[in-house]
């Protein structure tokens, strides 16, 4: 069996744009497919994944490991988010191919199953990303919290702490306390409540006076307190305080989590399977974190195909915590692609079609062409003209 071509959908879901990997082999009628969604950078992933497909096409699908490695080898130059997103979409296509051939789902072939149902959570406002990047006042917060748990979550993540430079100001740390407070009061103590600070805060200082302000709410984990990069700084921030750390989405280099883990900075790791080489990767990150005590919670707010991938990877990760997902993206989410994700009291249920059991309706794909992502990053400067980060 041979690869015969690659080819890339763009599917416009108001928010962001999907891009589809779909690759092609000459056993009849057999194809792959796979997602490298990377927000603000659409054309640039799909020209990525141009660039790379003359250096398998020709080879077999199912020698995983050894096309990746030809990818990020013979690219010479570090390919970085973008380049690293394009193979991950192949990638979990090829997975597609191999579940497909030997007639079982991608997770029997990741090792096969450790649990029974995978826990998720998604993001207040679901698919509208205003909602989820300008909500922060209490009361729309509230209501949005009310309409994630009616939806059978029992599981949510907030994005309310304020754009911030080197210090934090005494009436920021005070809302984001009464923010808190509001959310826990709203849903109670049986519901998750995780907070995504987007890296905003730039120093230690910053980011523990907003944590200690979250605490009393007992968030299930702060996400990406600081920052990507900066081990030192969430070393100590691990140091001042209780509340579970985590980061990850925007690493993208499995030697980047295992600086991470060595520094024991965090408890729990969010690598993105469209971002940091695909589900093989994945596991190998998912590993390295096994060893050291740490748990993974993938970050995934993205597609249809990144969830079906999700899906498989949790199915087969001792170390999985929870699944990030974005169901509710856009009406017609199952429209496009029709997959194995249906979720029951807060759990996706586990798939059984061969591959990632998905199937793409390209007639749909095509309705919706691309369109220029919603820019929420013009909000992220100071009063004082400063830009600080998003």
């Amino acid at each position: 069996m041979r690869i015969t071509g690659i080819e890339t959908r763009v599917v416009n879901a108001e928010m962001r744009n999907w891009v589809f990997v779909k690759v092609l082999a000459d056993e009849a009628g057999l194809h792959g497919w796979g997602e490298a969604t990377l927000e603000w950078k659409t054309h640039a992933v799909v020209g990525a994944v141009e660039d790379l497909a003359p250096l398998i096409i020709g080879r077999d699908p199912r020698d995983i490991e050894q096309a990746v490695r030809i990818m990020r080898k013979q690219s010479f130059w570090r390919l970085g988010a973008i380049g690293m997103s394009a193979i991950s979409g192949i990638e979990m296509a090829l997975w597609d191919i191999m579940g497909k051939h030997f007639g079982v789902p991608v997770w029997r072939l990741l090792g096969g199953k450790v649990r029974d149902k995978v826990g998720v959570y998604t993001h207040l406002g679901l698919g509208d990303m205003r909602a989820v990047y300008e909500t922060m006042e209490a009361d729309p917060l509230v209501e949005r919290a009310h309409a994630v748990v009616e939806k059978g979550y029992r599981a949510f993540k907030a994005v309310f702490i304020p754009y911030t430079h080197f210090h934090a100001p005494l009436p920021d740390v005070d809302k984001v306390a009464r923010l808190m407070d509001a959310l826990r009061k709203a849903v109670g103590p049986g519901i998750e409540i995780m907070v995504d600070f987007h890296g905003r805060p730039a120093s230690v200082s910053a980011a523990l006076s907003y944590v200690e302000a979250l605490a009393p709410g007992r968030p299930m984990f702060i996400e990406e307190p600081l920052p990507p990069g900066d081990m030192a700084g969430l070393k100590a921030l691990a140091a001042h305080t209780s509340v579970p750390l985590a980061t990850g989405e925007r690493l993208v280099e499995r030697a980047e989590f295992v600086e991470l883990l060595s520094a024991g900075a965090v408890s729990i790791i969010q690598p993105d399977i469209c971002h940091c080489g695909g589900l093989s990767e994945a596991k190998k990150i998912a590993a390295h974190a096994e060893a050291v005590g740490v748990g993974v919670a993938p970050h995934n707010p993205l597609g249809p195909i990144a969830g079906a991938a999700a899906l498989h990877f949790a199915v087969s990760t001792p170390n999985h915590i929870i699944q990030e997902e974005m169901v509710g993206a856009v009406p017609w989410y199952f429209d496009v692609v029709e997959g194995p994700i249906g979720m029951i009291d807060g759990f996706w249920q586990i798939p059984e079609a061969p591959g990632l059991g998905i199937e793409v309706d390209e007639a749909v794909c095509a309705r919706y062409p691309f369109a220029p992502e919603v820019l929420h990053t013009q909000n992220a400067v100071m009063p004082d003209g400063t830009i600080v980060d998003w």
